[in-house]
């Protein structure tokens, strides 16, 4: 199983009450979808899981699957150890381990042990979890059975050839993305695909069809975007874009994260307004 284009990594909309609002998280999904989302990711980094309660993770799940079902749409999970029974799930996104470094002969058996029942692609963010891998560290873990495929963050542009047909590699540094397009990324994982999702979904089919002039041209903007959308810990700045555009209720977080700064939000909006007026989208 191949995954192909770009993936919103969905975040977790509060209310008022500073309750989940799983009505906006479905409507949101929809748009992603709606604007060229290739798929859907719930739980990861953006969603803020370790800020919810067991219910919560699951009541996002059942909205995140329910949309998936009814779009027929790839959806990514968090690793949860209830998955398989959730025919929606294409895959588990499970962190290369954190903090303990295993190295890399332990990154890989720890992936061949959890490799089971529900599919699996590895994130791999060097920068949060401390523990580098090789290109050939990278080559042994596709080949583990059920591996279909690794978010690739590690802050770099790297080439990785020679990868197993049915392993798909989805960049995951949102402002270097279009020049991993470039080397051969099958898609990416984005939380600035939020906003002005149909200018990502048009980057990763610019690169897959060859149109080098439209890649460049949309390229640039993005990065720039992007760089914008992640001045402040993620997903705050975002969730300040999305309620200043009226798609969220609230820009709340859930601590240890703190709303985004007026200026961050203000600098973000400028970029992303002009952008969609420029590319002609509503959002």
């Amino acid at each position: 199983m191949e995954l192909h284009g770009i993936f919103v990594p969905l975040i977790t909309p509060f209310g008022p009450d500073r309750e989940v609002d799983l009505a906006t998280l479905e409507r949101l999904a929809h748009e992603v979808l709606d604007d060229g989302a290739a798929g859907l990711v719930a739980l990861g980094t953006t969603g803020e899981p370790g800020s919810l309660t067991a219910d919560e993770q699951e009541a996002v799940v059942e909205v995140a699957a329910r949309v998936a079902r009814e779009r027929d749409a790839p959806l990514i999970v968090g690793a949860r150890a209830d998955l398989a029974r959730r025919p929606e799930v294409t895959a588990a996104l499970s962190l290369v381990p954190p903090f303990v470094r295993p190295g890399e002969a332990g990154v890989v058996a720890h992936f061949e042990a959890l490799a089971g029942e529900v599919p699996l692609v590895i994130y791999h963010v060097p920068y949060r979890t401390g523990q580098e891998l090789s290109v050939a560290a990278i080559r042994r873990l596709a080949a583990i059975p059920g591996v279909i495929g690794m978010k690739y963050a590690t802050g770099t542009v790297d080439v990785l050839g020679d990868l197993p047909a049915g392993f798909s590699l989805l960049g995951g540094d949102d402002p270097v993305i279009s020049p991993m397009l470039a080397i051969g990324a099958h898609g990416g994982i984005l939380a600035s695909a939020h906003v002005a999702t149909r200018s990502f979904a048009d980057l990763a089919a610019a690169w897959r069809d060859g149109d080098v002039a439209r890649a460049r041209t949309l390229g640039g903007p993005l990065a720039d975007l992007s760089r914008a959308l992640f001045a402040e810990p993620n997903p705050t700045v975002i969730k300040g874009v999305l309620h200043a555009r009226g798609r969220i209720p609230t820009a709340a977080v859930r601590l240890p994260l703190l709303p985004a700064t007026r200026e961050s939000v203000a600098e973000a909006g400028r970029l992303i307004g002009h952008h969609l007026q420029e590319s002609g989208q509503r959002r």
